[in-house]
């Protein structure tokens, strides 16, 4: 049985332009991923609230997982603060099995997303989470939470995405995809 590492954002500082904060809406997203998780034979460990990124990144290190999954939603720089719109998704320059997962992730996000062109697969260095796990990894950013519609987006497609990520959890493995 696959087993995978869930890492919603801790970020519980990161306000949503109307109300809430990201670590919020993106435990949100990890429990509606959960059934769909359960129904395919994929077994799974969470972050909690209270870690902080160490403890997040040494809790996925501890245990043996086949992927790490960071799910998070992004804020523009101050000069551009609700104009920014887009998905990203990042992988470790180097890793093979992070960039085959995260171009899975964007090819079954782009028909939930609200501009599928703007779903990009970026590698980066820089982020803790791929650089630090033992485990491939990938973090997805689901959109802007300090644009608005961006915002109210993520909001009303909580199931939408879960769903999606699931799903590319599962196509990763190469098992076929059941609903809950």
């Amino acid at each position: 049985m696959p087993k995978i590492y869930l890492s919603p954002s801790v970020q519980e500082y990161n306000h949503y332009i109307d109300g809430g904060n990201e670590e919020y809406y993106m435990y949100l997203i990890a429990d509606a991923m959960e059934p769909y998780l359960t129904a395919n034979g994929i077994d799974f460990d969470r972050n909690q609230p209270e870690m902080t990124l160490s403890q997040v990144i040494a809790d996925s290190n501890a245990q043996p997982y086949e992927l790490h999954l960071a799910i998070h939603s992004n804020a523009s720089p101050d000069a551009t603060a609700g104009q920014n719109t887009g998905a990203e998704i990042y992988y470790y320059p180097s890793s093979v099995s992070g960039k085959r997962f995260a171009e899975i992730i964007a090819n079954n996000y782009r028909p939930v997303y609200r501009e599928p062109g703007e779903v990009r697969v970026i590698p980066s260095a820089a982020l803790a989470e791929l650089k630090r796990t033992k485990a491939p990894a990938v973090l997805i950013e689901v959109g802007y939470h300090d644009n608005r519609e961006e915002a109210q987006w993520i909001r009303d497609n909580i199931g939408n995405i879960a769903r999606s990520l699931a799903k590319s959890v599962v196509e990763y493995f190469n098992l076929e995809f059941n609903e809950p």
